[in-house]
């Protein structure tokens, strides 16, 4: 408990309360005099302590359920619900119904044997679900789902659970023990959540904390190469200021492949036809032309965990308009939605802000299976042999279908699809991400988790090929 207070306190100084080392001296105080056991009288000592201004009053009251969430109480212990026979009977009837299955023994482990997740098991879990990239607080709940999703919460656990009654029928329980058993499992379920809850709370403020302390008053190319997701308001909005600069560059380089890439490949085949007539005497060079200015396809994911990426992505895409042939974009949550009349009605900037704002996050889940089979329902004449297909996002499904069925239709009719994933690769195919099965439709998968990268990934774009 030591431990979380001082990340706590450094979280409060992150967020710019000012807590001096006799104030924190005085909060350790405190808490060893009333201890921890009233979670109010808690919260109170630390306030009393800590705050000075009233005006921090709400930056505590927001950090403090990350930190210490409803108290991390223990899980209850079956031992002392139960006699020894009945103890004896539900092992017995766990071991049939769960067979070799290590993760779902770990689940009934915590549900029904009172065991506590060790920080190691919580590490695991949320490496998997992805909580060292979380930075803001409406993460909270949807990580904790996650993670709970990791140990196997979801309809093959409600089968068990059906399994495990019939076990316990079959060797002699009675009903009322059986009650119990299942308001334990109920109970430790709730506590179970609320461990997870607060663990992945402590890690948000843990993530802004480091994030704050290293941030540097950073400008042009070094603003750039900081993530998407450590960037604060201010520097969100001196990175839009940047992106009209950032985009003439990339025009420039565009243009210039344009003129060197008019003359094409030596064409042999021609070469040959045309220079029989002098007997080959001179020499008539002649090439192939190329088409350069790509036509394009934008499927974006604006969820929570992706949004910060697509304004930048749509904004440099169609900044560039003049070096691309024609875009057609397209946006999703739970369904797609083609949003191109926006921007040709409108400026880039405005035009963004308006999709944005049409279609803003919320608790529905992500789904791309479904978008990209509605895509191809409604939308797969947009595609054609000159098309690059660009989908942004960071392939998590929430579990459900990731219909590669239509990736493959796209990729029949398509030039080329370029993935673009802000998450970092260790974490594709981790938790619910679908990435790694996606990749091999691919014909190119960039991480972007900054600007740079970005840039760097729509540049390749007008790579002649």
């Amino acid at each position: 408990m030591d431990q979380r207070i001082v990340e706590f306190i450094a979280g409060l100084r992150a967020a710019g309360v000012r807590v001096s080392l006799a104030e924190s001296a005085d909060a350790f105080r405190a808490i060893e005099q009333i201890g921890i056991r009233d979670r109010d009288l808690f919260r109170s000592a630390l306030r009393t302590t800590l705050v000075k201004d009233s005006t921090d009053v709400p930056e505590f009251e927001k950090l403090f359920p990350l930190y210490f969430g409803s108290g991390g109480p223990p899980t209850f212990d079956p031992n002392r619900e139960l006699s020894p026979d009945e103890m004896r009977r539900l092992k017995d009837a766990l071991r049939d119904a769960l067979g070799d299955d290590a993760k779902l023994r770990q689940l009934m482990r915590y549900l029904l044997e009172g065991a506590n997740p060790t920080r190691e098991e919580l590490e695991r879990l949320g490496m998997q679900a992805g909580v060292p990239l979380a930075r803001h607080p409406y993460q909270q709940q949807w990580l904790t789902r996650r993670m709970l999703r990791q140990l196997g919460m979801d309809e093959e656990f409600q089968a068990l659970m059906g399994r495990l009654i019939e076990k316990l029928q079959a060797l002699g329980m009675s009903r009322e023990t059986m009650r119990r058993i299942g308001q334990l499992a109920e109970e430790n379920l709730r506590r179970l959540e609320e461990q997870f809850e607060q663990y992945v709370g402590a890690q948000i403020a843990q993530n802004a904390a480091q994030d704050a302390r290293e941030r540097q008053p950073l400008r042009g190319p070094d603003l750039m190469r900081r993530s998407f997701g450590a960037l604060s308001e201010r520097e969100i909005a001196e990175l839009r200021n940047q992106i009209r600069r950032l985009a003439a560059r990339l025009r420039s380089r565009a243009a210039l492949r344009q003129r060197r890439g008019k003359r094409g490949v030596l064409d042999a085949k021609r070469t040959i036809r045309a220079n029989l007539r002098h007997a080959n005497v001179p020499i008539e060079l002649k090439h192939k032309r190329r088409h350069l200015k790509p036509k394009l396809v934008l499927i974006c994911d604006i969820s929570t965990s992706v949004r910060p990426v697509v304004e930048f992505m749509l904004r440099l895409t169609y900044e560039l308009q003049d070096q691309i042939h024609s875009a057609h974009s397209f946006v999703f949550i739970d369904d797609i939605t083609d949003v191109s009349s926006e921007f040709a009605e409108h400026r880039p900037e405005i035009a963004v802000e308006r999709v944005l704002a049409d279609n803003p996050p919320g608790y529905y889940n992500t789904n791309l299976g479904f978008s990209l089979a509605h895509f191809c329902k409604d939308y797969l004449d947009t595609v054609d042999h000159r098309t690059t297909v660009i989908v942004l996002g960071d392939g998590r499904n929430n579990y459900i279908n990731p219909r590669l069925d239509a990736v493959q239709e796209i990729k029949k009719r398509a030039r080329r699809i370029v993935w673009l994933n802000p998450e970092h690769p260790r974490l594709w195919g981790s938790g619910d991400s679908d990435m790694l099965q996606y990749q091999p439709y691919c014909d190119a998968a960039h991480h972007v988790g900054n600007l740079a990268q970005l840039a760097e990934a729509i540049d390749r774009l007008f790579d002649a090929r």
